[in-house]
């Protein structure tokens, strides 16, 4: 019976010893394992999860992220090969690759992160030095999208030899390169934001500004051109619609002339004396009023006809 209670008593001191010393630990899945023993790593890293085991008080498990991690750089200033000063801004997605190559070479995140920046960063300057400014905002040599289609043709385009993704891809390659012995892999690498410095943005605001300018007056002067043609095609309108109608006129005149001598001329010899008659009193009525004083020779057409009155 005491050996019975002897040997339970050694298993719970050996399982309390055992615990006490971090003989068995657990593995997430979003966690890998590397085992060290006094400060060197030992052994394959353990990625799969579940209950693990290790020597107690002389091994130590060291836990890093398998998931994928985060890295946003900092607002940088940078020279394009045309000269041009930029802002930018990028980020990056990575995660540890060989959990027991970044033990030995970097072991702390706030490290990798530290390392891994000044690797994106440098890869990023040089490839913008050796680029254009266009081909960082570009990808293609795509048609500009204008609403001014005449002037389309006329705006000047440079030509896009690698743009924005082949750039882009160019950095993620340099930098998965520089990073490939330190056990972790560069999954993504993008621009968040490319901006003029404020002395080049304020030129490319006047120069946007000037060439709007440039676009209103084309169309200004367009429209005055425009305006003028209209005009000179109303005067021009104007001038025939009137010399037409000054022509019917006098040809309706004529004609009602014509008619009015054929009437007269046929009354005349339908009476005469009757169209004399008329023709002289039309002529009093023209030529006397009440104040008019007139002598009259006895012999006179207009004697001769007031005194035929009486």
């Amino acid at each position: 019976m005491n050996s019975i209670l002897k040997t339970i008593f050694g298993l719970i001191f050996i399982l309390i010893v055992l615990l006490a010393g971090g003989a068995f630990f657990i593995v997430n899945e979003s966690e890998q394992v590397v085992i060290t023993k006094f400060g060197q790593p030992i052994g394959d890293p353990i990625i799969t999860p579940g209950l693990k085991s290790k020597l107690p008080f002389i091994h130590t498990a060291n836990y890093f992220d398998k998931r994928f991690l985060a890295w946003d750089g900092e607002p940088k200033q940078v020279s394009t090969r045309d000269k041009r000063f930029i802002n930018i801004n990028t980020y990056a997605r990575w995660r540890i690759s060989d959990p027991l190559k970044y033990a030995q070479r970097l072991f702390e995140e706030s490290k990798a992160q530290t390392r891994l920046g000044s690797i994106l960063e440098g890869a990023t300057q040089n490839a913008i030095a050796n680029h254009d400014i266009i081909e960082l905002v570009r990808s293609s040599n795509r048609d500009y999208v204008t609403q001014d289609e005449e002037n389309k043709d006329q705006t000047e385009k440079a030509i896009i030899e690698s743009g924005r993704d082949a750039l882009t891809k160019e950095i993620l390659e340099l930098a998965q390169e520089r990073t490939s012995d330190l056990g972790i892999e560069v999954l993504d690498f993008q621009f968040k934001r490319i901006n003029y410095v404020s002395e080049v943005r304020k030129e490319v605001y006047e120069r946007m500004i000037s060439e709007r300018k440039r676009i209103a007056e084309e169309f200004r002067s367009e429209g005055a051109g425009e305006s003028a043609r209209i005009n000179g095609q109303k005067d021009r309108d104007l001038k025939v619609i009137t010399s037409d109608a000054y022509r019917r006129s006098q040809e309706i005149k004529g004609k009602a002339d014509a008619e009015a001598a054929d009437i007269y001329a046929t009354a005349y010899n339908k009476g005469p004396e009757f169209y004399r008659f008329m023709r002289t009193m039309e002529i009093y009525k023209e030529t006397l009023d009440k104040g008019t004083i007139m002598v009259l020779s006895t012999d006179g057409d207009f004697l001769r006809y007031l005194g035929s009155m009486k």
